[in-house]
């Protein structure tokens, strides 16, 4: 089966977007191509159209393909509750909750379920783009490794190697990677592609002419850094807003130790008239008040009652009441909008300790963590606007309480969210709020700001990203040294 692997020199280089841009290329010449991320770990994921959850940024490289994403693309999904321990996700479907070490030991089992997972995507495609994650030259992990060269080796299948030349060092980055790898792993490694450069290239080409002869390698291409390239991320928060001139609205957002599907705010970070900002540790301790803001948001979480707790040690939960005194509004997605409520019970210990947490007490009801996760895109209207909404929900929690008779939306014919008796506190287990223009404005205009036209469509957004994502590898990178490693 034609597999090409992107590895990366360090995490953040651009394996995603490369995997993103390449499926993009081949699907417009007409390849039958599909992503592939053996292991992934990551809190912002999607529902695949077979029901099963996966990384966000593998569900945008099957969108880049033309083809529906699915729990085969990213067979092992890893999302860390604490610094230790992660919720174990194979194929779509949770598998438990496990350690550090005791999932370092559980990988040869794991590798049946990816190459299970490679072998069903390798009878449905032509080409399969498969993307490694971290670095393969992380010594303490190759043991068993799924995630990179073990994966490769297992499959025989070529890889090229990105670099990140805006965090500097590249070349120490490419050489010192091939360096650690094994005799059969820099075999198979075929080439370099180096990842967001800014300036002149011709004062880089005496460094790729050093590289080349030093490791007997071409650099398939040097890619230019894509100024205010926005597609869904896997984990990093990136940039907050990027409005022009004065904001009309300030969004503030808490972020979360454990924070889950922040690329909800990417409409936000988008609309030229909103103000987002993520607000991080201390920030609101003696002498830091809240900025300047219109709505808050509180976002998923993946340890909710562990993340209402930091909230509180920061300071968050005066600073919300104040907030809401002054006239401000408050809206809780998913995580979120658990912690609005009275009490979080987790009776199981399946987020973490077992016990309950008292709540913000912002909106009449409870929450019980639950065995069983729901997974499910969905679509609706907005309550009372009536205006369509379209989203996913992925979430182990139910909330029960009289704050549900005043829901924040119809889904599929079902009240859903909860909405406080004065309208400045929302709350919804919605995500991708925001993503539909209309919705958007619609919620927005809760919050003042009601302004025709302003809201980003960020489908046709995500569309125009990935178009100009693959113009730009097409134009710099060598496309037919890519296709011959393929055998196209």
């Amino acid at each position: 089966m034609p597999t090409l692997m992107i590895q990366g020199t360090t995490s953040d280089a651009g394996k995603s977007t490369l995997v993103a841009g390449l499926c993009r290329v081949l699907a417009r010449r007409g390849v039958s191509v599909a992503p592939f991320k053996p292991q992934n770990m990551a809190l912002n994921s999607a529902v695949a159209a077979d029901g099963g959850e996966i990384g966000r940024s593998t569900a945008l490289q099957a969108l880049a393909a033309g083809v529906a994403p699915h729990s085969d693309m990213n067979p092992v999904l890893l999302k860390p509750e604490s610094d230790r321990g992660a919720q174990v996700i194979l194929r779509g479907r949770v598998h438990g909750h496990m350690d550090a070490l005791d999932y370092h030991a559980y990988k040869r089992e794991a590798m049946a379920t990816v190459m299970a997972a490679w072998e069903a995507l390798s009878a449905r495609f032509d080409v399969i783009i498969a993307e490694g994650a971290g670095s393969p030259a992380e010594i303490n992990l190759r043991e068993n490794d799924i995630a990179n060269m073990g994966f490769a080796e297992a499959v025989d299948c070529p890889v090229v190697l990105v670099g990140d030349i805006d965090r500097g060092g590249v070349f120490a980055q490419l050489v010192g990677t091939l360096e650690l790898l094994s005799e059969s792993e820099r075999a198979r490694t075929r080439g370099f592609v180096i990842n967001r450069f800014r300036g002149d290239i011709a004062l880089l080409e005496p460094g790729l002419d050093w590289l080349a002869e030093r490791t007997g390698r071409p650099v398939f291409g040097t890619l230019p850094y894509l100024q205010g390239l926005l597609l869904d991320a896997e984990d990093s928060l990136g940039l907050s807003g990027r409005q022009s001139g004065e904001p009309a609205l300030r969004v503030v957002v808490p972020a979360l130790p454990r924070i889950s599907n922040h690329n909800d705010f990417d409409s936000l970070r988008l609309h030229p008239r909103v103000e987002l900002s993520f607000i991080g540790p201390n920030r609101l301790g003696p002498g830091r008040g809240l900025p300047p803001a219109d709505l808050i948001i509180l976002p998923g979480s993946k340890s909710t009652r562990a993340d209402l707790a930091w909230l509180r040690a920061q300071g968050w939960e005066d600073a919300i009441r104040r907030h809401l005194r002054y006239g401000g509004r408050v809206l809780g997605i998913c995580g979120g909008f658990q912690m609005l409520g009275d009490w979080i019970h987790d009776l199981e210990g399946l987020e973490g300790p077992v016990g309950s947490s008292e709540g913000l007490g912002l909106l009449e009801l409870e929450t019980h963590m639950l065995p069983g996760k729901r997974l499910r895109n969905v679509g609706g209207r907005l309550l009372p606007e009536g205006v369509p909404v379209v989203g996913y929900e992925i979430h182990q929690g139910v909330s029960e309480g009289p704050a549900l008779a005043r829901p924040f939306c119809e889904l599929e014919g079902r009240p859903e969210g909860a909405v406080s008796e004065d309208g400045r506190v929302m709350g919804s287990y919605l995500h991708g709020l925001f993503d539909s223009a209309e919705a958007c404005a619609a919620l927005l205009a809760r919050c003042g700001l009601a302004e025709e036209g302003a809201a980003v469509d960020l489908a046709a957004h995500r569309e125009a990203e990935l178009d100009r994502l693959a113009d730009a590898l097409e134009q710099h990178l060598d496309i037919a040294a890519i296709e011959r490693l393929l055998d196209l």
